[in-house]
């Protein structure tokens, strides 16, 4: 807004209120910042020097003379090392014409301002922002607070006084937790329903997190994203209600295996089945459905399921050289190992098999054909056999009996949080089975598939401050050093724990991953310097910079470390009175190995122990060490990249064939979607996103493994596919065109939730 006289000067004042998210120039310590104010080069005004913060609170004002034309430039500045080397303590710039955002004719003009620092003439990294206030309603004397509506909770360690914005605790957060203006830890930022950009739509809040990254909290939906909110967005999204039909209370279908080729050695496996003939085995009864479908009762154990038992699979092998050898093996899951073997471990945690009957070892599982190891790799090998002892254990069996577990998908933390702690450890070893409140859904594994991953989402959300995300990346989780601003962290955490254990004893997957360092702690494996590159990369350089230089009178260093708690900062020795020992060529490994223990263990010992009992509720501590660490993130989290043409390889059909044009057209929409749609649409069939470390062809469903199925729908052919997530079955109308066909699966992936009755 331009000035109706650019020439004529009159008084304003400019308010530095806070800066933001700076740049931590000096890895080992926090900068002391001040801001230096000018106008058009002259007129210099400073202000007071905040230590030790990335998120100064200033809040001083001062009166200037200016033109419309006047530029104002506030530059931050690092006072120790703009003592020692002039201008390279440089944290940053603004510029400000004072006529293109300030009206001077005006008495009561009054703009607050959030701006991105800018780079000067200097190459260094700049990053953070400065909040400023320029009002033409001077009140005549220096230094007059404005009515700011900025917040800074990590002020400046001097006691200023803090504007703060209100922010709302959402209603579903857990008891307990105290959500303030700067979100995810205890850095300051600047927290406002507005920013630079504009207005944010209703019940939109903006943050900084304490990497200086902006996120947006949705206190309509309790969710937080990196993406800023479009102005028209709604405060709530309507969700439509899920098209799914639940799944009948009949038993599953066990599933051939796929034809599969190890290119390595040439070697092919096919399987056929042949019809079952004579009486059935004992203890066994065939039974009809209402729709004269036959399936079979196994009384012995007390489960059910279409496969005849009488039918026997045919393992072919071809080798390179075209001869085959046939092994015959029943349609079932592995039983127990033959008469006179057993199973161990290495040293290593390698399993392999002993047959006292011959007195021989081998790598080989004697339950499975021997050829369907050849060319797979050691470490899958190792894996799956590792996952066969594991489960085997007695520790890790299901009891008799059921535990049934009321939620609601609005309060999905609070109301597992308070069953998931009441009930008996023996109870919740029992099979699960979810009920979601007001849902008439039976939950035959499919519900309790989606009862983890929806929970996963919750509980691991930056936005309780239990965990937050590594300054690697927005995708791998740590704990959040600060959950202490709950007072019942600890609480939470044996409760995560528990259900990570619960997850595991029961076969399921959660939607997270953590990084390296969280799951070498779980197994209490020594961390080292390589882990701190996935906690903070920057950090990492710079330690690995230090072993690898002479830092004689280069770093100003003790064997203690800063950390800022609620914006006080408290010196931690890292060895006894470290802080009055300097860091030398000598003892810099040291130093290097304590700070990052501290780091990555100690800062979060407490946390880490509260989820390793609540994990050990249900996993026994020396039965999960047999796997290391990128074996157990596996074994929590499954498999990320969906791999389509392993799907298409292990599914089944029934009314449709493999070529019809509807199956076609599917398999087409599925190759065009990323990956992140692929995973949503396999989460709305399956009840999970993820899928086990050998692929699709371990699926589980509600009785097993259980492969996918595409079955063809009758009826209506505009009618949107139905999910039966505890079968992995997807029903899928004969549609007339592949565009329709694509807008029917994007509809049911995207707009979907919740289970009807079938």
């Amino acid at each position: 807004m331009a000035s109706v006289d650019s020439h004529r000067t009159r008084s304003i004042r400019l308010t530095v209120i806070a800066a933001d998210g700076l740049y931590k120039r000096d890895v080992f310590r926090l900068p002391d910042p001040f801001a230096v104010v000018t106008v058009d080069g002259a007129q210099t005004q400073t202000t007071a020097v905040i230590k030790k913060t990335l998120n100064p609170y200033w809040n001083e004002s001062f009166e200037l003379e200016v033109t419309a034309s006047s530029v104002i430039a506030v530059q931050i500045f690092d006072q120790k090392r703009f003592k020692r080397a002039g201008n390279q303590g440089f944290l940053g710039v603004v510029n400000v014409q004072v006529g293109q955002v300030l009206n001077l004719d005006s008495a009561d003009a009054d703009e607050m301002l959030t701006l991105e620092l800018k780079k000067s003439q200097s190459v260094d990294v700049v990053r953070g922002k400065v909040i400023i206030n320029l009002s033409t309603m001077v009140m005549g004397a220096n230094r007059a607070a404005p009515v700011a509506t900025a917040s800074s909770s990590a002020a400046n360690g001097a006691g200023a006084a803090t504007a703060s914005t209100a922010s709302s605790t959402p209603s579903s957060a857990p008891p307990g937790v105290s959500v303030q203006g700067n979100g995810a830890s205890n850095h300051g930022s600047f927290s406002s329903t507005s920013d630079h950009l504009g207005s944010l739509p209703p019940g939109w809040e903006r943050r900084i997190d304490h990497l200086g990254r902006t996120y947006y909290v949705d206190h309509n939906t309790r969710t937080t994203t990196w993406n800023r909110p479009a102005v028209n967005a709604t405060a709530n999204n309507v969700e439509l209600e899920r098209q799914r039909h639940n799944e009948r209370s009949l038993p599953g279908e066990q599933r051939n295996q796929s034809p599969a080729q190890t290119p390595q050695t040439g070697l092919h496996i096919s399987t056929q089945t042949t019809e079952g003939q004579g009486p059935l085995p004992p203890g066994w009864e065939s039974r009809m459905t209402p729709e004269g479908r036959v399936y079979y009762v196994d009384h012995n154990t007390r489960a059910t399921t279409w496969v005849d038992p009488r039918r026997q699979q045919t393992v072919r092998m071809y080798n390179a050289s075209s001869s085959s050898t046939v092994q015959q093996q029943s349609v079932s899951q592995l039983g127990p190992l033959p008469s006179g073997w057993e199973m161990r471990l290495t040293s290593t945690g390698r399993v392999y098999f002993v047959d006292h009957n011959t007195k021989t070892t081998t790598w080989d599982d004697p339950r499975l054909p021997s050829s369907l190891d050849e060319g797979v790799p050691q470490y899958k090998r190792d894996f799956r056999r590792k996952l066969i002892y594991f489960r085997s254990q007695p520790q890790m069996r299901p009891l008799q009996g059921q535990c049934k577990i009321k939620v609601s998908r609005n309060a999905i933390f609070e109301d597992s949080y308070n069953e998931i702690m009441r009930l008996p450890v023996a109870e919740l070893k029992k099979k699960l089975v979810i009920i979601f409140d007001k849902e008439d859904g039976l939950d035959y594994g499919g519900l309790s598939r989606e009862f983890f991953f929806l929970l996963s989402h919750e509980m691991f959300n930056p936005f309780y401050c239990l965990f937050e995300y590594s300054a690697h990346d927005n995708y791998t989780l740590q704990i959040n050093p600060n959950s202490s601003i709950n007072a019942e962290h600890l609480n939470y955490f044996r409760f995560i724990g528990r259900i990570v254990g619960l997850a595991i004893f029961h076969r399921r997957f959660l939607d997270a991953f953590f990084v390296v360092s969280f799951y070498k702690t779980i197994l209490k494996k020594k961390i080292t310097l390589a882990d701190m590159e996935s906690v903070d990369a920057d950090f990492h350089r710079s330690l690995e910079w230090m072993l690898n230089n002479d830092i004689t009178d280069i770093l100003d260093l003790t064997m203690s470390t800063e950390d800022n708690r609620f914006g006080e900062v408290v010196t931690i020795d890292l060895v006894p009175g470290g802080r009055d020992i300097p860091v030398t060529e000598e003892n810099k490994r040291e130093y290097v190995e304590k700070i990052t223990e501290w780091r990555i263990v100690k800062r979060v010992e407490e946390q880490s122990n509260a989820f390793r009992q609540g994990l050990f509720d249900f996993v026994p501590e020396d039965l999960i060490t047999v796997f290391d660490e990128r074996e157990l993130e596996l074994l929590i989290g499954g498999l990320a990249e969906i791999d389509v043409d392993d799907w298409v390889k292990h599914t089944d059909y029934r009314g449709y064939t493999e070529s019809d044009e509807v199956v076609l057209w599917f398999w087409k929409c599925i190759r065009s979607w990323e990956n992140e749609k692929r995973a949503r649409f396999l989460q709305f069939a399956t009840g999970t996103s993820r899928i086990p470390v050998n692929g699709f062809k371990d699926l589980q469903g509600s009785d097993g493994p259980r492969r996918f199925t595409i079955e063809k729908a009758a009826g209506d052919d505009q009618a949107l596919p139905k999910a039966h997530t505890c079968f992995n079955r997807i029903d899928l109308p004969p549609y007339k065109s592949y565009d329709v066909l694509v807008q029917k699966l994007s509809l049911a992936v995207e707009e979907t939730m919740g289970f009807g009755q079938e």
